[in-house]
């Protein structure tokens, strides 16, 4: 089952961005996504389900939001090597 929300915004931001209706919230939504994953707080499955595009795709475009694909800490990071 999906939900949907509502988020009112000024009618001039697409053309600010430079940008259509559609581009603008498309773009929002990949942001939303983003951050979450960002926060750690979804998986990159379900960051792309948000956003709507496949998993490979919401990873490739996720350094056009100053977000790392490896979601990992530096003692996760440095777990792994020293079980390597």
């Amino acid at each position: 089952m999906h939900h949907s929300m509502q988020v009112d915004y000024p009618e001039f931001l697409p053309d600010i961005l430079a940008e259509s209706r559609d581009e603008f919230e498309n773009e929002a939504r990949m942001a939303m996504a983003a951050k979450l994953f960002e926060l750690r707080k979804i998986s990159s499955g379900h960051a792309a389900q948000i956003a709507g595009v496949t998993r490979v795709q919401f990873l490739l475009r996720l350094h056009s939001f100053g977000v790392s694909a490896i979601n990992i800490d530096a003692d996760e990071l440095e777990r792994d090597f020293d079980n390597a």
